[in-house]
């Protein structure tokens, strides 16, 4: 078998806000290396970006959450959803996420589909982490660490910084300026990072003209912006920042 031309592969399947401006997908994240596929956020929109893009949620093997709102966490029901009755996994599910993800994600499931998070657990190996603040901790192949965020969602949300296949990712999550995200994406090969609003935004979320502002300090070697609003897609000949698609892949050697 030829050796892989790449040690880690980024496909963007979501880079929206939770309103799918634009009529992008839900954030979600597949990274794929050495045969395993992990997702960094999973949000309502995310099964059908995975089927689109031709990826089996059976071959997910990890789950990485931010934080739980919809348009981050939503999804993960549909994947025990489809493992239940659709296509049986040969190997576990790993979601890793605030504490009360568990909680949050199960609840959910039997909300949509009264009886689901029993069957889930009886048919699939299922495991769930709590993340905790300023943590480190090996999942999978991956080593995470967790930088606090700035965004309300009924649970403690992150930043994250991971370490796998020789290179390091960095992930804002939705939040205000920190200077965690400085942190987090010091020297990153790649760092994902929300824009939701142009010259302001929302609360818990960030703005083009704040991350303009504070571009010297962001060390990273690739700054891509998602959770794109309205306002910025309407600017986007005027943004400062590389731009993440719906559909793009990066393959990093």
């Amino acid at each position: 078998m030829a050796a892989s031309p790449f040690a880690l592969r980024v496909t963007f399947l979501g880079t929206g806000d939770a309103f799918a401006s634009g009529g992008r997908s839900h954030a979600c994240v597949l990274l794929e290396t050495g045969g395993e596929c992990l997702l960094v956020e999973c949000g309502a929109a995310a099964p059908v970006a995975l089927r689109r893009h031709g990826v089996s949620p059976s071959t997910i093997a990890t789950v990485l959450l931010t934080h739980l709102h919809g348009d981050h966490a939503g999804g993960v029901p549909f994947l025990l959803l489809d493992a239940v009755y659709n296509e049986p996994r040969t190997a576990g599910l790993t979601v890793a996420g605030p504490r009360g993800t568990r909680e949050r994600v199960l609840a959910l499931a039997d909300l949509l589909y009264p009886g689901l998070a029993e069957k889930a657990r009886q048919v699939v190996d299922l495991r769930f982490i709590e993340l905790e603040p300023c943590s480190r901790l090996a999942i999978g192949s991956c080593t995470v660490t967790t930088a606090a965020a700035v965004h309300g969602s009924g649970a403690t949300g992150f930043a994250l910084r991971l370490e796998m296949a020789g290179r390091t990712l960095a992930f804002s999550g939705d939040t205000a300026w920190t200077h965690e995200l400085v942190n987090a994406s010091h020297d990153a090969d790649l760092f994902v990072c929300e824009c939701t609003g142009y010259d302001n935004a929302p609360p818990g979320h960030l703005s083009h003209r704040e991350l303009v502002a504070h571009r010297p300090e962001l060390t990273a070697r690739r700054v891509l912006l998602t959770h794109l609003g309205s306002d910025v897609l309407a600017q986007r000949d005027r943004l400062t920042f590389e731009v993440a698609d719906d559909g793009l892949v990066i393959e990093l050697p």
